[in-house]
């Protein structure tokens, strides 16, 4: 590494003393401090080639320290790192200009790695500063996986070059495109979402273009493209009307879909500069509590204090596949804040809400579930051959589920003994539920004596 004098600010013993032994073992001279007084005296003085800072500490707050040490030294690299892992933090400090943003706990290679560049005085990038709340960001999470789509983001924010943000549906692609402009140095000028089936008419393709008028055109889905829509918006893309950021979005894996001659080689390379992974919710199942609750304040629309869910999910939450990603989880915990009119939403209403304990396994359902779905399977074939060339009178599904509900609930009720609290959490369901069922159905079991 390229020797030079760091000034280490960060208020944690700990994290300077295992700094300081990495760095003075590249061949590094060490300063350190917890205070951003101390850190701003040392700068404004000419000391040291390079900067690592905290964002909270005692005296102040880092990215502010950071804007004011930019104006005194333009030139000196500064490398942010904290445990404040939100977007905005990461955007913030790209905003005023760190040459790096690093979350806490992070990876020490990285950091040494991210040293070695700024001493050898790589390329920052310069952006304009925004001022907005985390609350204002329609992106919540902290889990790592968003923490690297995080820094992604930070990165590309106020490049020129194509972006394609790739993911599963449900994820918040669209969002993610819409946090990029909105925080972008494009953000006054407007942003044009177009979808797959309005680029099939060159002129009109040309006139959304020209919308933008220099902002953002977001592109939607642009796997579904026909032979036709690749080919005008390849020709459009040879000669941008008024020059926009392109934004490319698609659930299906474009460098796939061009090995297999799906999609064009060319437009692929001019839509995917950079490529940003928007992680699916079972890469981030630590952030489901936090969203659940977001979801329950941004839809609660009364006066009183929003509804809340509390403690951590139960295995068969986390154990769902989440097909539909965190808009699944969003239509689940909406659908459980209006079916149980509360204060507190439970994990039960939500799972309930996903009709975890009838429809979906586990994956290491007991063997005898697949044979009783095709017994179950076979039963319903015969019953609807049985009508001959007719079919079963309209409501099928509802007097299907009602006819295997009754038996299931008091066949679980006799194997618990008439434990209802245990009935209710083999079922999956709310104990209030289950005896709202027993009433509704006029369910009779039999409880065996002790």
């Amino acid at each position: 590494m390229t020797p030079g004098t760091i000034l280490l600010a960060d208020d944690d013993a700990a994290v300077r003393k295992v700094l300081s032994r990495a760095l003075i073992g590249t061949g590094c001279k060490v300063h350190t401090t917890s205070l951003l007084t101390t850190l701003s005296r040392w700068v404004t003085e000419g000391r040291g080639d390079l900067v690592i800072t905290d964002v909270a500490m005692p005296d102040g707050n880092g990215i502010d320290t950071l804007r004011e040490l930019r104006k005194a030294r333009p030139e000196l690299p500064i490398i942010v790192i904290s445990a404040q892992n939100t977007i905005m933090t990461a955007i913030q400090a790209q905003e005023a200009e760190a040459f790096a943003y690093l979350p806490k706990p992070f990876d020490l290679p990285q950091l040494l790695g991210q040293v070695r560049e700024a001493l050898q005085h790589l390329r920052r990038v310069a952006t304009e500063t925004v001022s907005a709340s985390d609350e204002e960001l329609p992106l919540v999470g902290r889990a790592p996986a968003m923490q690297t789509m995080y820094q992604a983001l930070a990165k590309s924010l106020n490049s020129d070059l194509a972006l394609h943000l790739h993911g599963e549906t449900g994820t918040g692609k669209s969002l993610v495109a819409k946090v990029i402009h909105d925080c972008s140095d494009r953000r006054h000028l407007p942003m044009v979402v177009v979808s797959p089936h309005r680029l099939d008419n060159p002129q009109a393709t040309e006139g959304l273009f020209a919308r933008a008028r220099g902002g953002t055109v977001v592109l939607e889905e642009v796997a579904d493209l026909t032979d036709s829509g690749q080919q005008i918006l390849a020709d459009l893309l040879d000669r941008p009307v008024g020059h926009p950021r392109i934004i490319s979005i698609s659930q299906n894996d474009l460098s796939a879909s061009m090995a297999n001659g799906e999609f064009r080689r060319d437009l692929y390379f001019r839509l995917c500069g950079a490529i940003i992974e928007v992680p699916s919710l079972r890469q981030r199942l630590a952030d489901i509590p936090r969203l659940a609750n977001y979801f329950l304040r941004d839809n609660d629309k009364t006066d009183r204090s929003p509804a809340f869910v509390s403690g951590d999910p139960p295995p068969p939450i986390i154990a769902y596949k989440w097909p539909g990603n965190v808009r699944e989880l969003r239509n689940a915990v909406i659908k459980a804040s209006l079916t149980q009119p509360k204060d507190e939403v439970t994990w039960d209403d939500i799972a309930e809400s996903l009709h975890l304990g009838q429809t979906v396994l586990r994956s290491d359902a007991e063997p005898a579930l697949g044979a009783f779905r095709d017994r179950i399977r076979r039963e319903l074939k015969a019953y609807i051959a049985s009508h001959g060339t007719d079919l079963p009178a309209p409501g099928l599904y509802m007097r299907v589920l009602r006819d295997v509900e009754t038996p299931l609930i008091m066949a679980m009720l006799e194997a618990t003994n008439g434990n209802r609290s245990k009935c209710a959490e083999i079922l999956g369901i709310n104990r209030n539920t289950l005896r709202k069922k027993v009433r509704e159905l006029d369910i009779v079991y039999r409880k065996i004596s002790e």
